[in-house]
């Protein structure tokens, strides 16, 4: 399978380049499977589709603000330096993407914007990857809520003063459900959810559990490969808590729906699906990758935003209903003037 298949044009005033103001007010694309057909709604209609034996699930990570900038202290140097923090690999020990024109050796520091922290390189690596120890006197996850930057995709474009967008963006680039911290990308279809709906949801007896998947570069990361089956995912931490196993399991017991909030919810689900004792409570690292004619064990429906051509994303969901209607869709949602990507509106394929 070609990663040209998954290909479509978008005019790039589409790209949303901040939330709805009311973020239930949103539009919401409806996808019918079996019909093949759509309906033009909003968020705020998701009740209507559910019913009291459905299950909704949804990725409980929160998003840490994981841009650092900094500045090279060996003598002579003085040059900037941009860390992408990735994962916490032991205490203060991170993985890291790094930019910087000329990369320091490893034992070098780098003293952190803010002056309150310092980052000495510990291994370079390659494609931008490298490891680094962060020292500071008090705890980093306060300091990195002082100094860090939320780290946005590259087609959100910044027009704010820089300490406005900080604020902004810790704001708007959260979901109702974050509560662990770790990721460096939003689950974004969580991004549409509000009190107001999950108290409708509530009224309906729409049932809800979380998962936790700590999003990370590799949900994003482009395919580059020609050919779909020789892209490689980079592993992301997933957990699957008690409570969301016997919610899931009561679900099925009374022939509910699993409606996923997102594909990180799904890719969290469809890992655990395939273990031997199936979407029960556990944690691990998944590098699962969905693309046709992957086979669904623990999902029925799921909530997405609209995504990248050529991504894992669009892989996914092309899996889930269809390659050819899910870009049949697409291009209703452009010639529609929907709003693309992270900002942007959502689907609910059913």
């Amino acid at each position: 399978m070609k990663t040209s298949d998954f290909d479509y044009d978008l005019p790039q005033e589409l790209i949303a380049q901040a939330p709805a103001e009311r973020r239930d007010a949103c539009r919401m694309m409806v996808l019918h499977r079996d019909a093949q057909t759509w309906e033009h709604r909003h968020f705020a209609d998701l009740p209507d589709y559910l019913t009291d034996k459905d299950l909704l699930v949804a990725n409980d990570t929160r998003v840490i603000p994981a841009r650092l900038f900094g500045t090279k202290t060996r003598p002579g140097t003085g040059g900037k330096v941009e860390f992408l923090l990735l994962e916490e690999t032991e205490h203060n020990v991170w993985d890291a993407l790094m930019r910087t024109r000329r990369r320091p050796a490893p034992g070098e520091t780098i003293a952190l914007e803010g002056g309150l922290a310092t980052a000495t390189l510990l291994e370079d690596g390659e494609l931008g990857r490298c490891k680094i120890r962060v020292d500071s006197e008090l705890p980093f996850l306060e300091v990195l809520d002082k100094i860090g930057r939320t780290p946005l995709p590259p087609y959100i474009q910044r027009k704010l003063s820089p300490a406005e967008q900080r604020e902004a963006d810790k704001i708007n680039y959260q979901t109702i459900f974050a509560r662990e911290p770790g990721a460096v990308a939003a689950p974004t279809a969580g991004l549409h959810f509000t009190p107001e709906v999950l108290a409708a949801l509530d009224a309906k007896g729409v049932r809800r559990a979380a998962v936790t998947l700590h999003v990370g570069i590799g949900t994003f990361r482009p395919v580059t490969v020609d050919t779909v089956e020789d892209h490689r995912m980079d592993e992301e931490r997933w957990w699957i808590p008690p409570a969301t196993a016997a919610e899931y399991a009561a679900c099925r017991a009374r022939s509910g729906r699993v409606i996923a909030v997102g594909t990180t919810s799904v890719r969290t689900l469809e890992t655990a699906a395939v273990l031997p004792g199936g979407v029960a409570e556990g944690h691990g690292r998944t590098a699962i990758f969905i693309y046709p004619p992957y086979q669904f064990r623990a999902v029925d429906a799921m909530i997405t935003n609209f995504h990248l051509p050529k991504s894992t994303l669009i892989m996914m969901i092309s899996a889930f209903a269809g390659r050819d209607f899910v870009l049949a869709a697409y291009r209703e949602a452009i010639a529609r003037r929907y709003r693309f990507y992270s900002y942007g509106d959502c689907m609910l394929i059913l």
